[in-house]
């Protein structure tokens, strides 16, 4: 199916259970970089998450669309260059699907499900554009601004040593909306900060996901794994934290992808390779009990 962007036409796939007559319908907004709208990417990962996500949500009497981002995939057509983007060019596809859905589906609102950056691009459009919006899942979603998580990220590993003051003196300048000259930098480092990509990074770096929350009066569930190697449950917890009303699952064992998977690292990074294995049964059904519920 389509929906009818500001630069283009956007694409997605809709599954909608055949028994259930006006089911609720879950928007599912991907996370960073080139994934897909099946939750796999150039990168590695193929663990399928969106759309074992999505069957499991239609078993239980939930219709869902999944989509593919702006600039990518079967929405290459609606921008020139995928990396010319910004986290509210996102949400504005968001808002974009969500107002589109509601004739097609008879469904008075969407309930709009973001995953890992995709969490931050909900929270945006629900901020600008609530009407229609009936709630938010934020799933694996940053609970602070970006320049903070990649700090941390970078320290988490060791082997960043040597690169941390350069590196930390980068997202700085790119916080207050300044260039930076990937030629100065360390070669590990001019990846991270790709010239094409600095626009980006200085745009998702303005947000603060609970300021988000808070601007947002609306539903709005976080779902944490215990075993997410990429978001941590402070970050779950500061989401949680932001307004009253907010409601925090944590489920035990879940890592990034959504599977049930070991702490340990290589045994963790093998489930993102495992399109056949099921998402976590016990945030699927968090998930169903909010949005049916309404709450």
């Amino acid at each position: 199916m389509a929906a009818t962007g500001a630069t283009g036409t956007l694409h997605g796939v809709m599954l909608t259970p055949s028994d259930v007559a006006r089911p609720p319908v879950v928007l599912i907004v991907p996370g960073s970089g080139p994934t897909d709208k099946d939750g796999n990417n150039t990168l590695g990962a193929t663990a399928a998450s969106y759309r074992r996500l999505a069957e499991a949500l239609v078993d239980q009497g939930v219709a869902s669309v999944r989509i593919d981002k702006r600039g990518m995939f079967d929405s290459a057509g609606a921008a020139a260059d995928p990396n010319n983007v910004t986290i509210g060019d996102y949400a504005r596809d968001v808002a974009a699907w969500a107002q589109g859905l509601k004739p097609v589906t008879g469904a008075a609102c969407v309930w709009v499900l973001g995953h890992s950056e995709g969490a931050l691009v909900a929270a945006v459009a629900a901020a600008e554009r609530s009407q229609d919006i009936c709630g938010l899942v934020l799933v694996a979603g940053a609970g602070r601004p970006l320049g903070q998580l990649l700090r941390e990220q970078l320290k988490a590993n060791p082997a960043n040593a040597p690169l941390l003051d350069e590196a930390f003196a980068a997202i700085e300048k790119l916080e207050k909306r300044q260039p930076v000259d990937v030629a100065r930098l360390p070669a590990p480092l001019q990846m991270l900060f790709l010239p094409a990509f600095q626009p980006f990074l200085m745009d998702a770096m303005s947000y603060d996901p609970p300021e988000l929350l808070r601007k947002y009066q609306g539903p709005v569930l976080v779902v944490q794994g215990t075993t997410d190697l990429q978001i941590s449950m402070a970050d779950a917890e500061r989401l949680a934290a932001a307004r009253p009303g907010v409601k925090l699952v944590k489920v035990e064992g879940m890592n990034h992808v959504l599977k049930a998977a070991p702490a340990d690292r290589d045994g963790n990074l093998a489930t993102y390779r495992e399109p056949l294995k099921p998402v976590d049964h016990k945030a699927v059904d968090a998930i169903v009990d909010f949005v049916k519920g309404g709450r």
